[in-house]
Formats: C-alpha cells, sequence, structure tokens
C-alpha cells in the first residue's frame, strides 16, 4: 500500500473535524477550504489521468460532495469534459455545499440526477458521495450510486475516503467504493490503514490542506503509523566484545504431532532475528528434523510437563504456542510456562487455551512478567468471548481490550495489524501484502518477536519493530517470489536484510 504522508499520527473522525475548526478559527474560512480539497483532488487526477475520455464526479449533500462540486468545476474551467451525478437536489444542500454546486453551475458543468444519469463507460470517477462522518450502511440511494460505481470497472479517485468506509475503524457496514487513488484530506484517517480500509483505498496521497502546522497540536491523537525506519534504532549497535550471552536465550515450546514445523520456522526466525541462543522444546519426534534443518537450535524432546520443567531454567524467554495443539500435552506445556515466571511470547493455540480459561483464570493475568500476545482476528474473539465480526467490526476496541483483560502487549493480526500495549498508544502496521495470507507466518512473526525480547527489548518496543520487520521481510521476498507463491520460510533470509 503507497502512502504519500509526512506525519506518524493517525486520526478519528472526530479528531479531524476538531482540526477542521481548529483551522477556521485560526482565520482560514470554512469555503476556502473546500476549495483547498477540490483543487488537490483535481490536480492528482490530472497527474495520473492527463486525458481523461470524462470525469464523472458523484456527489453527495455535505462537505464532501462539495468537494466533489468544486473539482468539477475546476475541470470545466479547464474544458475538459466533465459530468457531476447528483444524489442530493440542490435545494437540499446547504453553506459551502451550496456554493460548491452554485460554481459548478456557474462553470457550466453538467449536472445530472442519479436517477437520469447513465453509469458511465469511460473516462474517471470521482467518489465525492459520502464522507468521514458515516456510521452504519449508506442508504438505498447511495448504495445505489456506489453499486454503479464499482460495478463500471473505471479507475477511481475517492476523496478523503471511499464511501461507505468507516473512518474510525476500518469496517463496512453495507457497500463501498472501490478506488484506485483515495485523497485523504488535512490527516490520514486510522480507518483507512486496518480492516477493509487497505483493500478498497488503493493508494493514499494525503493533502493537507495548507493548515499550518501548529493546528495539529491542538489534538492528540493516539494512534500512530509504525514505519521501520523509525523503529530500527530501537536495536542498539553490538559491543566489539560482545557474546552469545548478551542477546539472550529463546525456548520455543510447541510442535504437537504432526506440527513440527510450526515451532522450527519460529526457532528460525528468532536465530535469524539475533537472539543469542534458540532452543525448542517439542514432541521427541520433532527433534531430528529440527536438527536436520537447521543445526545452531538447541532441540529437546519431552512428552510432558514434568520433563519440561528442568529446561525452564536456561532460556531468557518463551515463545509458546507455535503447533503446539490443544491436547493435554499442550496444556501441561502452557502450564509450566506460565508457572516458570519468564517473559512470554503467546500464539496461536496457547492463546486458544488461554481463552478457555483451564490453565489459568483470567483474574490471574493481572500480575505477570511481560507478555506479548499475537492473536488474529478468530484467536482474538475467542480471548474476549465475542464473535469475529464484532471484533473485525472495530479493531481498535478489540486490541485495546485484549490488552487490558491480560495485562500484555498484543499484535491483532490481519490487513492493518495493530500493537497496543497497556499505555494506551495503537501502532498500525501498513507495510506487507497478500502474499502473508498463508501458512507458518504467525510462527515467524513470533520467533521474530522472542529474538528481539531476548536482545533487551521490551515487549511493546519489540511488538511495535517486530511486526513492522515481519510485514518488511515478506514485502521483500514478494519482490523476488511473487505474491501468490509466498512461504512463511521466504522471510526469514530477508530478516538479516532489515536487521
Amino acid at each position: 500500500m503507497k502512502i504519500t504522508a509526512s506525519s506518524p499520527f493517525l486520526y478519528t473522525a472526530s479528531e479531524v473535524y476538531a482540526l477542521d475548526a481548529a483551522a477556521i478559527a485560526g482565520g482560514i474560512p470554512s469555503i476556502q477550504l473546500m476549495k483547498r480539497a477540490g483543487r488537490a483532488g483535481f490536480e492528482l487526477l490530472i497527474e495520473r489521468f492527463p486525458a481523461p475520455e470524462l470525469i464523472s464526479v458523484y456527489c453527495g449533500a455535505g462537505k464532501n460532495g462539495g468537494d466533489g462540486y468544486v473539482l468539477a468545476a475546476l475541470a470545466a474551467q479547464r474544458k475538459l469534459p466533465v459530468q457531476a451525478i447528483q444524489l442530493t437536489a440542490a435545494e437540499k444542500l446547504t453553506g459551502e455545499a451550496r456554493q460548491a454546486y452554485d460554481f459548478a453551475v456557474q462553470e457550466g458543468v453538467n449536472i445530472l440526477p442519479f436517477a437520469q444519469a447513465a453509469a458511465p463507460a469511460s473516462g474517471v470517477i470521482v467518489d465525492a458521495l459520502l464522507g468521514i462522518g458515516l456510521r452504519g450502511a449508506p442508504t438505498a440511494e447511495f448504495a445505489a450510486a456506489i453499486a454503479q460505481i464499482n460495478q463500471t470497472g473505471l479507475p477511481v479517485l475517492a476523496l478523503d475516503i471511499p464511501s461507505g468506509l468507516n473512518a474510525d475503524t476500518g469496517a463496512v457496514a453495507g457497500v463501498v467504493v472501490q478506488a484506485q487513488i483515495t485523497i485523504p484530506y488535512i490527516a490520514l484517517k486510522r480507518g483507512l490503514l486496518t480492516g477493509r480500509g487497505p483493500a478498497v483505498c488503493g493508494e493514499l496521497d494525503l493533502a493537507n490542506l495548507d493548515i499550518p502546522a501548529v493546528t495539529y497540536n491542538e489534538v492528540s491523537p493516539s494512534v500512530e503509523r509504525l514505519t521501520l525506519d523509525a523503529l530500527l534504532p530501537l536495536l542498539a549497535p553490538r559491543a566489539a566484545d560482545a557474546h552469545k550471552g548478551d542477546f539472550g536465550h529463546v525456548m520455543v515450546i510447541g510442535g504437537d504431532t504432526g506440527y513440527g514445523g510450526a515451532a522450527l520456522m519460529a526457532a528460525e526466525a528468532a536465530a535469524r532475528t539475533g537472539a543469542g541462543k534458540v532452543s525448542v522444546a517439542t514432541r521427541p519426534e520433532h527433534v531430528s528434523a529440527i536438527l536436520a534443518r537447521r543445526p545452531e537450535i538447541m532441540a529437546c524432546g519431552v512428552v510432558s510437563g514434568q520433563e519440561l520443567e528442568p529446561l525452564l531454567a536456561r532460556p531468557t524467554l518463551l515463545v509458546v504456542g507455535p503447533g503446539l495443539g490443544r491436547t493435554p500435552w499442550s496444556e501441561q506445556m502452557l502450564q509450566q510456562a506460565i508457572k516458570s515466571g519468564l517473559p512470554l511470547v503467546l500464539d496461536a493455540d496457547a492463546l486458544n487455551i488461554l481463552a478457555e480459561g483451564r490453565v489459568v483464570p483470567v483474574a490471574g493475568h493481572q500480575q505477570h512478567s511481560p507478555w506479548l500476545l499475537t492473536p488474529h482476528p478468530a484467536e482474538a474473539a475467542r480471548l474476549l468471548g465475542i464473535t469475529t465480526a464484532e471484533v473485525q467490526a472495530d479493531r481498535f476496541a478489540a486490541v485495546r481490550a485484549i490488552s487490558a483483560r491480560y495485562n500484555a502487549s498484543v499484535i491483532l493480526k490481519g490487513a492493518g495489524s495493530l500493537v497496543a500495549s497497556a499505555d494506551g498508544l495503537i501502532g498500525v502496521v501498513t507495510d506487507g501484502n497478500p502474499g502473508m495470507a498463508s501458512g507458518g507466518m504467525g510462527d515467524v512473526l513470533s520467533g521474530i518477536l522472542g529474538g528481539l525480547v531476548a536482545q533487551g527489548l521490551n515487549a511493546h518496543d519489540a511488538a511495535r519493530l517486530g511486526a513492522v520487520i515481519h510485514a518488511c521481510a515478506a514485502d521483500l521476498a514478494a519482490e523476488d517470489l511473487g505474491q501468490r507463491s509466498l512461504l512463511a520460510t521466504d522471510l526469514i533470509p530477508y530478516l538479516g536484510q532489515l536487521l
């Protein structure tokens, strides 16, 4: 997902409204902001589509529709073929939106009511239907307009946000415009970058509308975009006389019968991330395969929690869950890991067992050594006792709730993975690609996280850096191998390049 924006912060709709109000209070008339928005959209359209056969602007009633009318008027001034498809009658438009409509009329824009307009057969579509204030599903007529836009197959420029997308959560309650380019105004909205946002926004090209930098001091957002350049300095350079004992010992616990590969992938990722020593506690039948694949890993076969217990005196931290399964053996492994008091990275079936409450009750999670949880949406739903749909309806609320319930740093995986900790700040990962939708990717991530914590990073910093490294490694691998055939182990060689 290509993003053109300098600020790392992401905003809710209400926060953007506050910035808009602060800019107006600071001396920029509201109509001037609308004209700037329309002009920014027009200039981006002409940059990407220099000679469109036709510009069809779908306009709603509010400020988003007004931005569209301004864009249409500017196109008419340039003698470009343009039409505005109107979803709200002129007599119902008020304020700046009505002024923008009058501007379009003055410039001779052909304005057609949606009910009378044929679907465009060529050119470029501009989506100015619904802005960032949408909550719930679009009304029937707007839904029909969105469906028409998508059915044309034409390229779409969305003004501020694709209509139908929730600006705060990235959820879609009904239909949503599928845009090739989105031009967010004033600031990036957090819903553009997680949930359905990455799938429907296309490229993001922010236009701040020349709002003074001091205006942004009026709002304190609680969400940030995570970038590799900003986070890599968390790893200090190694001293010339460093030895393996300085960089921790990661033990991966997992690999129930038939699932030894998951534990191996996590262990290899931990080693490639820079852990001083890496060991695996797994079913005995997996030991030979692990040693054959990666002899640097110390592999131990254990058949019970009793056999595991004495081995836990050696590691710096434990990664529990890759290939763990949900058998009595699995529960014994997790029980001993929690009993050890060591820092834990918990993934996969460790989370599912935890959610069932048999190993330790929820009340017991409040006081413990640092934990880092890495659920995907279904696992998050089990941890919270809700549905996966409810998690996806507000991923920000879900990741905060898990962090609070388990007193842990949490990575909620998926498009636009979210990273949360007890301090309340949430990070959004904007790197990564659809090729990561394959088995074992989470195992590699848990190993990366273990390797970072072993080297001295706290759980939250490890979560932020680890999630980004994982996504960036996938992007590098996809450049060389393509997305469709991407395997989890393909990421591991790229970890060294990034680190």
